[in-house]
């Protein structure tokens, strides 16, 4: 059996890294308007509704209007704007999240993808609130250093022209401290106060590493660096693109710096506890056009449809 897929905003970074996802595949027929009619509001609408599954690859306001386009009831949005991700009625399209989240995203047709900053954020936090030992009124703040391509194609290109020196150097951003991650970040941690959040851009194509400080004394009495590695441990343990790297890594710890692009070309995540006797770093990395974009669409798109999760990713 062929699945029909349709990409809508196939010329943006995510849709085009989707397509080269789906393009290796064999069990899926995908849709594609023609150049002259990608603004052709009825032509759009036909190909939504004649998917299995339509990735919405859009800004947020184009997300909300193509989703009310959709009137077959088999269609089923993955949506990797920002425009849904903590709406009513659209699950997270984040599996390894909890338990039952497979099972939600099975069987329900409107799926919100996870910002790239949010997924590693979520994926280090979660276990710790679900376990106890981060308290959901603790307060938490993060750095995420993430290559441009994470600001689509106005950034590549920016970037890519060369001759501006002040691209050289990392650029913090979101110094109004309202980034559009955060609120993803609370809703599906389990934190009740805002994280201080430090995103930071750096010159170099694709990558993304989210580093979370914590002293053990803000955590549950007697907290210790191992028992934090040991609770990502149990909540991944099975999963196949998360893994959780050894207490206060060897590997990383000889080297001396912390690789953010190691994951680069694939749909994997790497967690790590650094620590001592008083504090501890969790810290989290992924390519964030797979992982933490196009990726996670594809295999939310594989576990809504009972395809083996992995298929067509690496």
């Amino acid at each position: 059996m062929k699945y029909a897929v349709y990409v809508d905003g196939q010329e943006g970074t995510t849709g085009l890294r989707i397509n080269e996802y789906l393009a290796l595949r064999t069990d899926v027929e995908v849709l594609r308007i023609d150049a002259d009619k990608r603004k052709d509001a009825a032509e759009r609408a036909r190909l939504l509704n004649a998917a299995d599954v339509a990735f919405l690859c859009l800004p947020d306001a184009a997300s909300r209007e193509a989703a009310a386009m959709v009137t077959n009831p088999r269609t089923c949005l993955i949506d990797a704007s920002t425009a849904h991700r903590t709406a009513p009625g659209w699950v997270f399209g984040l599996p390894e999240l909890s338990g039952g989240q497979r099972d939600a995203i099975r069987s329900v047709k409107r799926i919100a993808n996870p910002g790239c900053h949010a997924t590693a954020f979520i994926l280090a936090v979660r276990p710790l609130v679900d376990a106890g030992l981060l308290p959901p009124t603790a307060h938490v703040t993060a750095t995420s250093i993430t290559g441009y391509s994470g600001g689509g194609k106005s950034m590549i290109a920016e970037y890519e022209a060369g001759g501006n020196a002040k691209l050289a150097s990392p650029r913090p951003y979101a110094l109004g401290l309202a980034h559009k991650h955060i609120p993803e970040m609370m809703a599906h941690t389990g934190l009740t106060v805002p994280p201080v959040f430090m995103p930071i851009v750096g010159n170099f194509y694709k990558g993304l590493g989210v580093t979370v400080p914590l002293h053990l004394s803000d955590l549950r009495a007697g907290t210790t660096p191992g028992q934090v590695r040991d609770a990502l441990a149990a909540h991944y343990e099975g999963e196949r693109f998360v893994r959780v790297m050894p207490l206060r890594d060897p590997d990383t710890m000889a080297h001396g710096f912390f690789d953010v692009q190691a994951n680069n070309d694939t749909n994997h995540v790497d967690l790590f506890v650094f620590g001592n006797e008083q504090q501890i770093l969790v810290m989290a990395r992924l390519d964030n056009l797979g992982k933490g974009a196009s990726g996670a669409a594809v295999q939310s798109m594989n576990v809504h449809l009972g395809v083996d999760e992995t298929t067509g990713l690496v």
